[in-house]
């Protein structure tokens, strides 16, 4: 996963003139779960049919032109590993910080199913 070469792609993109703001989530194992216990690592599934889904409607939205996403899957992760990258890029902040938002919690909720590994 590589945020720089993330970036380097839309600014590749043929309406790059139009983006104001290019926005990255870097996502990695945290050593604690959300109720708190010990985390060795874990493993991530992806819907790759849903979070195509919701990549092209966020990317419908006013001012977005573009939204990268790259997550490792299937494969054992450790603490402190990059899971998750995501870019969005656009004309104002208003729309591509909401627009960030709103993929990371979709993909979140509806895309991803963590397997975590507890010491």
């Amino acid at each position: 996963m590589d945020l720089n070469h993330m970036i380097d792609t839309i600014k590749q993109h043929p309406d790059y003139d139009r983006v104001g703001m290019i926005l990255c989530h870097n996502g990695v194992v945290r050593g604690t779960s959300r109720d708190g216990k010990a985390v060795s690592g874990l493993t991530v599934q992806v819907d790759h049919d849903r979070l195509e889904r919701i990549i092209e409607e966020h990317k419908s939205r006013p001012g977005i032109i573009e939204i990268l996403v790259e997550i490792r899957e299937n494969r054992p992760l450790s603490v402190g590993d990059d899971v998750m990258g995501l870019v969005v890029a656009g004309d104002i902040r208003e729309h591509v910080i909401e627009t960030l938002s709103d993929v990371l919690n979709a993909i979140k909720t509806t895309v991803t199913r963590k397997t975590e590994t507890f010491i």
